[in-house]
C-alpha cells in the first residue's frame, strides 16, 4: 500500500495526496503534517520511535469541505482512490490518481467565488532587461483563454487585476517570476514546471494539437508576440498534465492588447472604490454594490470586469446605451428578462463542470432548467432592435437540451450520483424493471401469491419478506395437509409454517442483486446524459454569453430607471460636461435629497476648443467640505459612461477617456520601506510618466507629506506639466491656496467648495463654485473633530502669527527670452482669485 502512495506522490509533485483507504482519507509523512495543520487534524502513527511515520486522516464524507479549505489555503491535491470494489476484490486494492485540484484550475462549486473569475496565470519573465515579458492566464471554469506580451513595468497592473489563484513558471524562471508576481500582489508559492514546456517549440506543437488553429489566425504577431505564445502553451500543458477534460472547453487564444479598453490602474480602481469600498475591503460602499442587480452569477462577474475595463469605442457605448434606453423605457421587458434569466443561474460554471465530466444529477438538471428558460428571453426579446436584437438573434433555444435532461432527470436531484435516486420514472424502462424488482417485485408477488392459492386451494396463503431468510410462503397450520411436496420449510413460527420454492429463491437472487444493476444502470444513464451536455458545449456557451451580457444591460437599466439617471452623450471631442452630477455612492446612502449636485466643465486633449472650456480645475476648499467626493464623482461618472450605463446628473457629455489615472491618499508602504510622500510622488510619477491629451486625471493633495514649501513647489510643477505637455482633462484638489495663481495660465481654473460660518461654528454646503477658497478652515474643522478647546485656542494665535510673518517664497525664476511670466509661490491671499472668465456651456 505504501508503495501505492509512493506512486502517487511521484506522479503528483508538490501535491498533498489524499490516500483513501476504506472510510477514510489518509495522508502521510510531510503531507500529514501540513494537512494536520491546515486542517486541524490529530497527527498520529501506527509505529513509535524517532522514525515512525506520521500520519493524519479524515472521514471520506468530508472530503467536500477540506477540499475547499486546502485550495483556498493554495495547495495543490492529488485524490487517490480505491479503483476495485472491496466486496469483490481479494487482496490489495488497486489505487490510482483519479483527480488533481489546484486553486487555479479548480471547476468546483464549492471551491469558487461565485462574484469573481477563478484565473490560472503562467508568466515568462524577459529573456533581457529591455525585452518584454509573456503572461496568458484562463479562467478554467469558463474557458476563457487570453495571452499577453508587455512591458515589465506593466505586469503588476494586469496580475493585480487579474488576480490569479496560482502562477506557473518554468524551473529555472523561479526568481524572476516570483519577483514580477510579487509586484502584482500574489503571495502564494509559484508552481514551477518543466522548462522545455515554456520553450517556443513545445508551446506552438501543443497549442495547435489543443486549438487547432495557427496562431496567425488568431490574431497573434509573430515573433513579437512569442513569449506570450510560450506561457500559453504551458498553461495548455498544465490543465493536460492536471484536468484534461478543461481543454475541450476551450476554443480559442484571444491576443489581449492594451487600448482597448479604458486603462484604470489598480491604484485608481482602489481610490475610486469601483469593486471594494477603502475603509472596509467590502463591497458594500463600492460602486459596484450600487449598479449589480443581476440576477445570475456570471452576470455578476461580467459587470465587474465591464466597471474595470470599460469601453472606448463610441459605437459600441452608444450599442449598449441604446440597449439600457430600451429596458429603461419598458420596464414589463425588463421584468421579464429578469425573471427568465433568474432561473438561467451559473449556466458558464455549470457548462464547465459538463465538460470536465464533473458535473452531478444537481448540475445538470439546473443546465436543464436553464434550458427552458432560453425561449422566453428569446420570446420576450421579439420587438427589441439594436444590439438587443442581434443578442436574440443569436440566442439557440436549446430546447432538445431541456427536453432530454427533463425527461431524464427527477426534480430536486441530488448533488452526487453516487448514491443514485436521480431518473426520473418512466426514463429507461430497464431502469423502472430493476426498481420494481429491488423493490421486491409487488406486482410478481401479488400474481405469484394468486397462482399458489389457486394452485393449493389455501386461501390464508401469503408471501411474505425478512432481512434474515428473504422471501417465504406462510401458510397456517389449519393447512398443513396441503402442502405441495415442492414446498421446502425455511422457518417455523407461532401457528404458521415459512416455506420456500425453487421459483421463489431464483426471484430471491434476482431482487438481491437488482438493487446494484439499479444504480449500475442509473449511473449509466448519468454518463450519457453528461456527455450529450458535453457535446452541446458551444451552443449552451453561446447561450451562456448572451444571458450573461443582458444581465448586466438589464441590470443597469434597473438602476437607471429606479435611481433617474439620464443618458450621457459620447463624443470625442475632450469635453467633459456635467451638470447637477450626483455620487452614486453617496446617492444610495444618503436620504433622498440630502445629497448636493454639482456642475462641472472641463475640455482637454489635442482638440481643445477654445470655448473657455478649462482642462485643468484647481478645487480648494476645506477638509470634509467635499472636494475629494468632487473629484471622484466626475471619473465615476466617465466610468459609468463609457461602461454603457447612465449617469446620475441631470445632462452628460462626456469626451472618450483613454486612461484614467487617480491618486486620492496615500499611506505608508512599511514593508518596502516606503514613507506615505514616497508612495504619493511614486504614484504621482506613474500618472505624468503614463497619461495622454486624451486620459483623465484626478489628484488630490499632491505634495502634503513633506515641508510646505517643497510640496507646493511639488505641487505647482505636477499641474504645469500636465497643462503644458498634455493638456488633458484634470481636476487637481489642494489646500495649497497659492496655486490659484495659475488660473492666470490659459486652460486653467479655479473651483472651491463653499462653507459659511454660523455662530462661529463651520457649516459645509458641499456645493462647488467658480473660484478660489481664501482659506483653508483647517482650526475649525479640528474643532469640529473634537480637539481640546485649549488647543484650539491655541491654535488660532498660532494662526494669526503665522499668517503675518511667514516670509514669502521667492517668486519662480524669470523667464527666458520671450515666454510668458508665469505665476510664482506667492504669499496665501485672503482674497478670493478673481473671478473666471464667463464660459459657455459646453451643452450649447
Amino acid at each position: 500500500m505504501m508503495q501505492q502512495f509512493a506512486a502517487a506522490k511521484a506522479r503528483c509533485p508538490g501535491a498533498l495526496v489524499l490516500f483513501r483507504m476504506g472510510d477514510f482519507y489518509e495522508l502521510f509523512g510531510d503531507d500529514a503534517r501540513d494537512a494536520a495543520t491546515l486542517l486541524d487534524l490529530t497527527l498520529t502513527s501506527r509505529d513509535k520511535g524517532p522514525d515512525a511515520l506520521p500520519m493524519a486522516g479524515f472521514p471520506h464524507h468530508q472530503l467536500d469541505g477540506q477540499l475547499t479549505r486546502l485550495v483556498a489555503a493554495g495547495r495543490r491535491v492529488a485524490i487517490c482512490e480505491q479503483i476495485d470494489d472491496p466486496k469483490t476484490t481479494k487482496g490489495l486494492l488497486r489505487r490510482e490518481v483519479t483527480r488533481i485540484v489546484t486553486p487555479g484550475i479548480a471547476a468546483d462549486e464549492s471551491l469558487l467565488a461565485a462574484d469573481r473569475r477563478n484565473h490560472l496565470l503562467a508568466i515568462v519573465p524577459a529573456a533581457a532587461p529591455t525585452a518584454p515579458v509573456g503572461l496568458a492566464w484562463i479562467d478554467v471554469a469558463a474557458g476563457r483563454f487570453e495571452a499577453a506580451t508587455l512591458p515589465a513595468d506593466d505586469v503588476a497592473d494586469l496580475v493585480l487585476r487579474l488576480a490569479p489563484s496560482e502562477c506557473l513558471c518554468g524551473e529555472a524562471d523561479r526568481t524572476p517570476a516570483a519577483t514580477l508576481a510579487a509586484g502584482g500582489g500574489f503571495d502564494r508559492p509559484l508552481t514551477a514546471r518543466p522548462d522545455w514546456w515554456f520553450g517556443d517549440t513545445a508551446a506552438t506543437r501543443v497549442i495547435d494539437e489543443c486549438l487547432g488553429r495557427r496562431l496567425e489566425g488568431l490574431g497573434f504577431e509573430l515573433p513579437a508576440d512569442q513569449p506570450g505564445i510560450r506561457a500559453a502553451g504551458a498553461i495548455l500543458a498544465y490543465l493536460r498534465e492536471n484536468e484534461p477534460g478543461a481543454v475541450a472547453r476551450i476554443t480559442t487564444l484571444a491576443a489581449w492588447r492594451p487600448g482597448h479598453r479604458l486603462e484604470i490602474d489598480e491604484a485608481s480602481r482602489r481610490s475610486l472604490e469601483l469593486l471594494r469600498a477603502t475603509g472596509t475591503g467590502r463591497r458594500e460602499g463600492s460602486l459596484l454594490d450600487v449598479v449589480d442587480r443581476t440576477r445570475t452569477a456570471m452576470g455578476a462577474r461580467l459587470l465587474a470586469e465591464w466597471i474595470t475595463a470599460p469601453l472606448v469605442e463610441p459605437a459600441a457605448i452608444d450599442d449598449r446605451l441604446d440597449a439600457v434606453a430600451q429596458l429603461v423605457a419598458a420596464p414589463r421587458l425588463a421584468a421579464t428578462l429578469a425573471d427568465a434569466l433568474a432561473e438561467v443561474g451559473d449556466l458558464e460554471r455549470l457548462v464547465g463542470r459538463a465538460v470536465a465530466g464533473r458535473a452531478g444529477p444537481r448540475d445538470l438538471e439546473r443546465i436543464g432548467r436553464a434550458a427552458r428558460a432560453l425561449p422566453a428571453l428569446r420570446e420576450a426579446l421579439g420587438p427589441s432592435n439594436g444590439l438587443l436584437a442581434e443578442l436574440r438573434d443569436g440566442l439557440d433555444p436549446c430546447t432538445d437540451i431541456a427536453t432530454r435532461t427533463q425527461a431524464t432527470l427527477r426534480d430536486g436531484c441530488p448533488v452526487s450520483g453516487r448514491d443514485g435516486g436521480f431518473l426520473r420514472k418512466g426514463a429507461d424502462p430497464r431502469f423502472d424493471e430493476l426498481v420494481e424488482l429491488a423493490s421486491g417485485g409487488k406486482a410478481w408477488i401479488a400474481a405469484y401469491q394468486a397462482e399458489e392459492i389457486s394452485r393449493t386451494g389455501i386461501a390464508s396463503l401469503k408471501v411474505g419478506f425478512n432481512r434474515v431468510f428473504g422471501f417465504f410462503l406462510e401458510v397456517g397450520r389449519s393447512h398443513a395437509a396441503k402442502v405441495p411436496t415442492e414446498y421446502v420449510r425455511k422457518q417455523t413460527v407461532k401457528n404458521a409454517e415459512r416455506y420456500t420454492t425453487p421459483a421463489l429463491d431464483e426471484r430471491q437472487r434476482q431482487v438481491l442483486s437488482a438493487e446494484d444493476d439499479a444504480l449500475r444502470r442509473e449511473l449509466e444513464l448519468l454518463d450519457e446524459l453528461r456527455s450529450f451536455v458535453a457535446d452541446q458545449r458551444e451552443r449552451l456557451d453561446r447561450a451562456a454569453g448572451i444571458c450573461t451580457i443582458l444581465d448586466c444591460l438589464g441590470s443597469l437599466a434597473d438602476v437607471a430607471r429606479s435611481r433617474g439617471w439620464v443618458r450621457p452623450e459620447i463624443t470625442t471631442d475632450g469635453s467633459l460636461a456635467i451638470e447637477a452630477g450626483r455620487h452614486p455612492v453617496l446617492e444610495q446612502l444618503l436620504p433622498v435629497g440630502a445629497l448636493v449636485a454639482n456642475d462641472l466643465v472641463l475640455h482637454g486633449g489635442p482638440r481643445r476648443d477654445p470655448i473657455g472650456a478649462a482642462a485643468v480645475a484647481l478645487v480648494t476648499g476645506p477638509n470634509m467640505g467635499g472636494k475629494s467626493t468632487f473629484i471622484r464623482q466626475a471619473a465615476i461618472l466617465v466610468v459609468l459612461a463609457q461602461t454603457g450605463s447612465f449617469v446620475p446628473a441631470a445632462r452628460a457629455r462626456i469626451g472618450i477617456v483613454d486612461r484614467l489615472f487617480a491618486r486620492i491618499g496615500a499611506g505608508d508602504d512599511l514593508a518596502r520601506g516606503a514613507s506615505t510622500f514616497l508612495v504619493e510622488m511614486a504614484q504621482t510619477a506613474r500618472i505624468l510618466n503614463r497619461a495622454t491629451a486624451d486620459s483623465l486625471v484626478i489628484l488630490d493633495e499632491v505634495g502634503r507629506g513633506t515641508s510646505t514649501f517643497d510640496g507646493l513647489a511639488v505641487a505647482q510643477a505636477v499641474v504645469e506639466d500636465l497643462h503644458d505637455r498634455l493638456g488633458c482633462r484634470t481636476l487637481f484638489a489642494t489646500h495649497y491656496l497659492q496655486l490659484a495663481a495659475l488660473e492666470r495660465l490659459p486652460g486653467v481654473t479655479n473651483l472651491q467648495v463653499l462653507v459659511e460660518q454660523h455662530e462661529g461654528r463651520l457649516v459645509f454646503l458641499h456645493r462647488v463654485a467658480p473660484g478660489a477658497a481664501d482659506r483653508s478652515w483647517g482650526v475649525h474643522v479640528a474643532r469640529l473633530a473634537g480637539v481640546p478647546e485649549g488647543v484650539i485656542s491655541r491654535a488660532r494665535e498660532l494662526l494669526v502669527d503665522f499668517e503675518a510673518g511667514t516670509p514669502a517664497p521667492a517668486d519662480a525664476a524669470a523667464p527666458q527670452g520671450g515666454e510668458t511670466p508665469r505665476p510664482g509661490l506667492g504669499r496665501r491671499r485672503r482674497e478670493s482669485a478673481a473671478p473666471p472668465p464667463e464660459q459657455r456651456t459646453l451643452f450649447e
